[in-house]
């Protein structure tokens, strides 16, 4: 009798089906000590394992337990800094490794099972880490959800709701009254702040004027590299920095002393349209105010009056969501096999046959077959580009860390393509005189360098013969990195934000 599509997720993950593991929930707001309690936990095991949701909170993990004296690998798609001896592993959650055993696992941020675009790794964590004990934590949105799972599993739990360690006010007042004035807002601004916006442009921009108004800004947004976050970070920490202008990355484990969060917007774009921020986002972010120790009161607000009745809504709802099937994807196997039975090398045609065919086996059951626009997108650019490339190939470069949306990081994609199925050399991209210089002009073109380095450090680790310079990316990385840090500090911005040009625009 062929097995279910259940079974056959199951089947990948034989060593944890073996261990009776046992699990315990840490869920609750930011602030609330989950994550410290875990850690605490995986540090005192004989060995253990942190799941990150970013590099940059495995590369903290890793350095907090080197600092406590314990051993600690760093595994990531882009690097592995392995230390002889070490019974630890903090790695980005997609490095899931479930061939080997340990005591401790920490899955840290569960709540990202929603995501649309990661969502998978976190089932495949929560169904396949292969650890004695694990640890979960993260907002309690999804804990029915996670839960269903486990008892179809039969796998025994416990649940710990945790509060916020300081609370969390809501102001009054919004910081400029019934309508948006820069003016309004350069009163308003104390050192300790951190306003939220969620566009690239709109962070520079607001980085930029809040710096002409005499004040020294820390920036933090999502196509900056870890070591420049974290370098952005610490300024803020130090006090270096007195404001903090970020979109919403800071909102997953960044530990920052904010005593005031300011959303700059209550609507971010989600790859399609201009949004609502919902309850589990408005409350990641808000809750990065009055970090314990340092305040005694975090404090959140929007710009405009007629925002408050949202940011009320959010942060006072439920924010548990209804249970819902849990996202898995693929893997190679299920690809390779499938191709030779339909028969088909066509990557996109596979994934589109597999989605049909999973979403009619699982039905009504805990677990749901994931394939996001985007990788359908970047298994129609493979197929076009390397139509008699191996499945196994076109799978494993359709996981590749890409944003195919932008048109430069499409070109070096395809480029790096060419190179593997063609069997050519592929060296490390050249680095441009201009980093020599002081201008900061060319800071995103120094960020999709970045991206293209990742891109490269990640395709040797798969393909060494054809990207044989992955020891060459730290170092030109640091030059970047430098170079970005000090654009930063300068750049102009784009002289007006998304609200403003749209306020102009009403006029």
């Amino acid at each position: 009798m062929p097995l279910s599509a259940f079974d056959s997720y199951l089947c990948r993950f034989t060593l944890a089906r073996q261990l009776n593991r046992q699990h315990h929930f840490y869920v609750g707001p930011t602030n609330s000590g989950k994550t410290y309690q875990a850690l605490e936990t995986l540090r005192k095991a004989a060995s253990g394992v942190y799941l990150a949701p970013l590099r940059l909170l495995a590369m903290e993990v890793r350095d907090r337990l080197m600092q406590a004296g314990v051993p600690c690998n760093l595994v990531t798609g882009e690097e592995r800094v392995m230390v002889a001896g070490a019974k630890h592993t903090a790695s980005t959650i997609e490095m899931l490794r479930p061939d080997l055993a340990v005591d401790v696992a920490v899955i840290d941020e569960i709540q990202m099972l929603m995501d649309p675009d990661r969502g998978s790794a976190w089932t495949a964590a929560l169904v396949g880490v292969p650890a004695k004990q694990v640890f979960i934590c993260g907002a309690n949105s999804v804990t029915e959800s996670c839960t269903r799972v486990l008892d179809a599993l039969n796998e025994p739990y416990t649940l710990t709701y945790l509060q916020r360690m300081t609370p969390l006010v809501i102001e009054d007042a919004s910081i400029c009254g019934e309508r948006y004035h820069a003016a309004k807002l350069q009163k308003q601004l104390q050192a300790g702040d951190a306003i939220i916006a969620f566009s690239r442009k709109d962070v520079l921009t607001l980085t930029a004027r809040i710096r002409q108004w005499g004040f020294q800004i820390a920036t933090i947004y999502g196509a900056l590299s870890p070591e420049v976050r974290r370098g952005e970070s610490s300024r803020f920490a130090s006090g270096e920095a007195q404001i903090l202008v970020a979109t919403d990355a800071i909102g997953m484990g960044l530990n920052l002393p904010i005593r005031r969060v300011i959303f700059a917007n209550i609507h971010k774009f989600d790859g399609v349209a201009p949004r609502p921020l919902n309850a589990t986002e408005m409350r990641q972010i808000a809750g990065r105010a009055g970090r314990h120790g340092l305040y005694e009161t975090g404090f959140v607000t929007v710009l405009e009056d007629d925002e408050q009745w949202h940011l009320n809504e959010m942060l006072n709802c439920d924010d548990t969501v209804a249970p819902f099937a849990l996202p898995i994807a693929g893997n190679g196997d299920d690809i390779e096999a499938l191709s030779q039975r339909i028969p088909t090398w066509r990557l996109a045609e596979c994934m589109e046959y597999l989605h049909t065919q999973y979403q009619r086996q699982l039905g009504t059951q805990a677990l749901q077959w994931q394939i996001t626009p985007l990788q359908h997108q970047q298994a129609l650019l493979i197929d076009e580009t390397a139509p008699q490339m191996a499945m196994r190939d076109k799978y494993r470069l359709m996981c590749a860390p890409l944003a195919i949306q932008v048109p430069i990081a499409r070109d070096y994609f395809v480029q790096c393509i060419q190179a593997i199925y063609h069997h050519q050399l592929r060296p490390l991209p050249m680095l441009p005189e201009w980093l020599k210089g002081q201008q900061a002009q060319y800071l995103e073109q120094a960020e999709l360098i970045c991206q293209h380095l990742s891109l490269y450090s990640w395709l040797g680790y798969q393909y060494p013969q054809i990207f044989p310079d992955g020891e060459l990316v730290n170092e030109a990385r640091k030059m970047l990195n430098v170079y970005i840090s000090r654009a930063l500090k300068v750049q102009a911005g784009y002289g007006k934000t998304q609200r403003e040009t749209e306020l102009a625009q009403r006029r």
